[in-house]
């Protein structure tokens, strides 16, 4: 039974309802002028929504601006990483498809690789901005380019859209910020939302990328700049949802600091008793190729000392990476590098070629997971293993 106004109506379990017209109080000029309030409400609302969302999170703790390169005005960093010394390789041409790599659960996934690049070493810097949503990637590429020429940089390489490779927004996600390479630190812990999750997905569906590579040379090191803007169509986050992304990386070519790791020759026979073979972090190559660094002498010592003291012992040389850059790429500078020790033992300390052969096996044999910077430089590595 259902009462309206007093009457008492009974519903038949053969008949359907029929549906009740409730007449509204206002009349039709009432209800147009009612319309067009709430339609210019919702306009304004959607107007400053996005500015209210970034207005919400600010810099992240303990970040800040590279001294040589300035944020764009109205923009906040949700997303920071220094390292004092680390690899960068810089996209200077296409992006193309490279190969393919095991995927997760099973089958393989496509990997990705521009026609040219430059892998440069040094301290490094990457910062994650946020812009503001009134601002195109073009207007802010156009700065930072401006703002580089100004500080004495010259442009290597740039690009925009589907001229970076492949697809819109590709260059990011195949490349630059790829799973692996992300950044997680907005919103912080504590907040009541996922921890990390809006820098980590603020190039979660780029589009109108803009991409720019410079260089200034010094006499104490050149400084590489990276600079990656695209609008993130992504609907995970308000912070970022139509926002331009900036994916700043700079890298300050400063040598390493060395004398950090020492092993001898009696440890590394100890390591090679008991495990048939040790990894040597004291051999430095640069960037890109397999030239010994004069700062791997002290660790080439210690490997002819270990030889002389054992005339038995015969070694495979075997040449370690991580897993930055293609796989033919990587097999290959692995065994040039591990070439280039064998060549520096035979011809400067006197080990007879025959006791050593070298091998390169790029990144198929990690002792770290590859997806953190830490991880990556304990990968990259040479390994004496016993014959």
């Amino acid at each position: 039974m259902i009462e309206f106004s007093g009457h008492r109506h009974a519903i038949s379990r053969r008949r359907p309802i029929r549906p009740v017209v409730l007449h509204s109080a206002l009349d039709h000029r009432s209800l147009r002028h009612a319309r067009w309030i709430f339609a210019v409400i919702a306009a304004v609302l959607l107007e400053v929504s996005p500015r209210a969302a970034l207005a919400q999170i600010s810099d992240v703790k303990g970040s800040k601006d590279h001294p040589m390169v300035s944020r764009y005005a109205g923009s906040v960093i949700i997303g920071y990483d220094f390292r004092k010394f680390d690899e960068f390789v810089i996209p200077l041409g296409v992006l193309k498809r490279s190969g393919e790599r095991p995927a997760a659960g099973g089958g393989s996934s496509p990997t990705f690789e521009p026609a040219k690049s430059q892998r440069v070493e040094g301290r490094a810097t990457r910062i994650l901005y946020v812009g503001p949503p009134d601002r195109s990637p073009l207007e802010i590429v156009r700065n930072y380019e401006l703002e580089l020429k100004k500080n004495g940089f010259n442009t290597l390489y740039t690009c925009a859209g589907t001229q970076c490779g492949l697809d819109d927004g590709w260059l990011a996600e195949y490349y630059l910020y790829t799973l692996e390479k992300r950044l997680s630190q907005t919103p912080p812990r504590g907040t009541g939302r996922p921890e990390g999750q809006i820098s980590e997905y603020a190039l979660g569906s780029p589009i109108n990328q803009r991409y720019l590579a410079a260089k200034r040379s010094r006499p104490e090191g050149d400084v590489y700049v990276s600079v990656y803007v695209a609008t993130n169509r992504a609907t995970h986050h308000k912070e970022t949802q139509d926002h331009p992304v900036i994916l700043l990386d700079v890298i300050d070519a400063v040598p390493i600091e060395t004398g950090m790791v020492t092993i001898d020759a009696a440890a590394m026979a100890k390591d090679i008793s008991s495990t048939g073979h040790v990894a040597l972090y004291g051999i430095y190559f640069d960037t890109d190729k397999a030239d010994l660094k004069p700062e791997s002498e002290p660790t080439l010592q210690e490997i002819a000392k270990l030889l002389k003291q054992d005339a038995s012992l015969k070694l495979y040389i075997v040449g370690h990476t991580d897993n930055v850059g293609g796989f033919d790429y990587n097999i290959g500078l692995s065994e040039r590098r591990a070439s280039a020790v064998v060549k520096e033992l035979t011809a400067k300390h006197g080990i007879p070629a025959t006791r050593l052969k070298p091998a390169g096996v790029g990144m198929l044999s990690p002792v770290a997971p590859n997806d953190g910077e830490e991880g990556r430089a304990k990968n990259r590595r040479v390994e004496l293993v016993q014959q």
